[in-house]
Formats: structure tokens, C-alpha cells, sequence
């Protein structure tokens, strides 16, 4: 099981947005975003505010994106 860190929830400024972005990541904003692999192994992102995880697969950073989506021609078109 994961082990995050202490959190205090009730100190959000800013409530957690997810968008899939059409032939690209999943682009991550929000206070207090804790990522862990299903082993607990948690990751720390270059920005804990606003980051973007791979959709790919291709990236040389997972979970994080690198933008290997652009080069090897991932695609997933939005959502009607």
C-alpha cells in the first residue's frame, strides 16, 4: 500500500483539474497531488503544481511526459 505524505486538506487553494489532452498527456493542476506507482514507490514531479504524466508510453521520465508523444505518433482524439 502507498504511503503518502501528511496532508492537510482543509489548506486547498486550488481544487485538482485533470485534462486529456488530444494527442498529448494528461496534464495535472492542483495543491497536493501525491503520485504513486502500485508497489508505493511515490514520484516526485518537476513542478508539484502543474505537470504532465505520459499517455504514450514512449517518455524517458514515467510516469512524467517528455513530449516523445509529438515523435512517435501517439494519438487519441478528444472525446464527443
Amino acid at each position: 500500500m502507498a504511503e503518502f505524505p501528511d496532508t492537510h486538506y482543509s489548506t486547498y487553494t486550488m481544487p485538482t483539474k485533470i485534462t486529456a489532452l488530444t494527442n498529448g498527456p494528461l496534464l495535472i493542476a492542483g495543491d497536493l497531488i501525491t503520485i504513486a506507482d502500485q508497489n508505493g514507490k511515490v514520484f516526485t514531479p518537476p513542478d508539484a503544481a502543474k505537470f504532465a504524466l505520459c499517455r504514450c508510453g514512449g517518455s524517458a521520465k514515467k510516469p512524467f511526459c517528455d513530449g516523445t508523444h509529438s515523435k512517435n505518433g501517439f494519438t487519441c482524439p478528444p472525446q464527443s
